[in-house]
């Protein structure tokens, strides 16, 4: 490993999260224990098994746990690249190819929560759909074939789950914190004062927040260009950069004076794709990535050697690979804008986020955590 990285795992303990104002739909052939008598018990209640679906612009991902005393044991996991969000950006419209490989993603996510036996889940959708002209017919579609109900979630509520999910990996210090979350069609920054638990684990005051509307999909089909030449492909990333500086002045100008070291927790496929070229992977293993801190040059170095270099060298860096080689460079764009504005010296990686956010949420509602 590296030096200067340092790891710190996941404690165990987390916040007493306040539940979501949306109501977690039951999962496909689930029996509706809401409607139990009072006098169900806490160890019932336990044994319970719960499902979180974040489809996103560009992934759909599954989590299923079970809680535990102070947390959540996972018992089953799903992640697909689903590209939902491909030409939202030229058409408005959600494609039929991209639609039809969200609902396969979509049902293997259904079957999982039916062998599972999961009785509480909640399904979300985020920027594609929310921008999208016809997501209220892919809405209809995915229930009709798979049973799950998608719950379009505003950005606030995104940005909610998100901090919800990952604050615990925040390193100890003073001050307001940033957390920033780079999708596929939007990137989300929230500015939080942590909890006040002795441990730094108790729910995080959110300050303000600030959605973006550049992810690694948009922002790489607005600018991304297939040339080979290492000029072009600097004056793309450049124009990348000064796209997405451009969207954040506004917000950047309400950040506090740093009077302090400021903090910096990333959650999303940028910075664990990132840490994992950094440590150099063979393959990726969310055992060394989720909570690592690293070097903020050292981040920004990463952003730079792939920026150079054309989409074929990129598909053969491990952990890269042809799914994310067109992509990734627009996240290191986003990554280095934010740097540029919140200028810490470390960044903490997160594999983890909006699903464990929901995940808590639903848990909380039940009296676990």
């Amino acid at each position: 490993m590296p030096e200067n990285v340092e790891v710190r795992r996941f404690s165990g303990v987390d916040d007493n999260a306040a539940h979501s104002p949306n109501e977690p739909a039951y999962a496909p052939g689930a029996s509706r224990y809401r409607n139990a008598p009072a006098a169900v018990s806490r160890k019932f209640l336990s044994r319970r098994s719960y499902g979180a679906i974040d489809l996103g612009t560009n992934n759909c991902r599954l989590l299923i746990a079970r809680p535990t005393q102070d947390s959540f044991a996972v018992i089953d996991a799903f992640s697909r690249i689903v590209r939902l969000g491909e030409g939202l950006s030229t058409t408005g419209r959600l494609s039929d190819a991209a639609i039809d490989r969200s609902i396969e993603a979509l049902s293997v996510c259904a079957d999982k929560l039916r062998r599972r036996h999961v009785s509480l889940a909640r399904s979300v959708a985020t920027e594609a759909c929310r921008r999208a002209a016809n997501a209220r017919h892919f809405i209809r579609r995915v229930h009709d074939e798979t049973g799950i109900a998608l719950d379009i979630i505003a950005p606030a509520e995104e940005a909610r789950l998100a901090v919800l999910g990952c604050h615990i990996l925040l390193e100890p210090g003073e001050g307001p914190a940033l957390i920033f979350d780079i999708g596929g069609g939007s990137t989300e920054l929230v500015l939080i004062e942590p909890g006040a638990r002795g441990d730094g684990s108790g729910e995080p005051e959110i300050i303000s927040w600030y959605s973006a509307p550049w992810g690694v999909v948009s922002l790489a089909e607005k600018e991304f260009n297939d040339l080979t030449s290492h000029e072009d492909r600097m004056n793309t990333y450049n124009r990348m950069r000064a796209r997405v500086a451009q969207s954040f002045a506004d917000f950047a100008s309400t950040l506090p004076t740093i009077g302090y070291q400021p903090r910096l927790l990333g959650t999303s496929g940028t910075v664990t794709t990132l840490a994992s070229v950094h440590l150099d992977l063979p393959n990726y293993d969310r055992n060394k990535v989720d909570g690592l801190i690293l070097p903020a040059t050292e981040m920004r170095a990463v952003s730079q050697m792939l920026a150079h270099k054309s989409v074929p060298e990129r598909a053969e860096i491990p952990c890269i690979g042809r799914e994310r080689a067109d992509l990734v460079v627009a996240g290191c764009a986003i990554l280095e804008a934010i740097l540029d504005i919140w200028p810490a010296e470390r960044i903490g990686i997160a594999d983890r986020g909006i699903r464990e956010g929901i995940l808590r949420s639903m848990m909380a509602r039940d009296g676990h955590l």
